[in-house]
């Protein structure tokens, strides 16, 4: 059975496609069969991949309105072991769509357990709120990862998407975990950086992964070039770092 992972923090800008994209590239280097599922109306992963988010169809907004779609309808390889679920523009209207439906909360964890067998890893890109696509996300996976900026401000917006974290786990999915806190957009040589990082790992200890993502140009360029940073340039910081993680995550799965 698949390891179903969400990827979510309410605040933007603190690298939660990033780490879609090439953590799931770097475990798929690592031989596993990976599904990248974009819930993210802004849709970066999507077109990272050099898929038109304005002219695509069917994508995760069909699974998540309609109730005849199929996962397998919906997918596209984008890579040696690695398939997307993309998203379109259209999310954006998702959850008016969806205010209505019984399910509401449960329709990607309904459309992913079509596919599961199929694959080592789902990861899934979710939008910076903490709205019903955020919740549909938290839903269907069964670890969190919250990509966390190496900046003062950023700290603050842990403690609000562990409180939604905890609120699904206890009213709802009992079984949803927290993976790890992941320092990203860390600047080398900046003592703010470190001092960040360091209250991090003061406040919730082994949560936070050793992994910390640096500040690289070079993965704010491979999405321009249509590419995961693995690819285009793959002995980067950014590169080795997401080789890290993705061995960290199979090292504690091993535990």
């Amino acid at each position: 059975m698949a390891r179903v992972i969400v990827v979510a923090n309410q605040k933007g800008g603190v690298g939660k496609t990033t780490t879609v994209s090439n953590l799931g590239a770097a475990l798929a280097e690592r031989g596993k069969r990976v599904l990248l599922v974009d819930i993210d109306p802004q849709a970066a992963l999507t077109a990272g991949t050099g898929l038109d988010p304005y002219r695509l169809t069917p994508t995760t907004y069909t699974l998540l309105v309609h109730d005849d779609s199929r996962l397998r309808e919906v997918v596209k390889p984008i890579g040696e072991r690695l398939w997307l679920a993309p998203a379109s523009v259209d999310l954006s209207a998702a959850e008016y769509a969806m205010a209505s439906l019984p399910d509401r909360t449960q329709r990607l964890r309904q459309s992913l357990q079509q596919g599961l067998e199929q694959v080592d890893y789902v990861l899934i890109d979710t939008p910076p709120s903490l709205g019903l696509l955020t919740v549909n996300g938290l839903l269907a996976a069964e670890e969190l990862i919250i990509p966390v900026e190496c900046r003062y401000l950023a700290l603050r917006g842990v403690r609000s998407m562990l409180e939604t974290m905890w609120l699904v786990h206890d009213r709802m999915h009992p079984q949803l975990r927290l993976l790890g806190l992941l320092g990203t957009l860390y600047k080398e040589g900046s003592h703010h950086s470190q001092e960040v990082l360091n209250e991090l790992r003061t406040v919730f200890k082994n949560r936070v992964f050793q992994t910390v993502i640096p500040e690289d140009e070079s993965l704010a360029r491979a999405p321009a070039a249509r590419q995961s940073v693995l690819l285009y340039q793959s002995i980067s910081d950014g590169a080795v770092a997401y080789r890290n993680l993705a061995y960290e995550i199979e090292d504690l799965a091993a535990r």
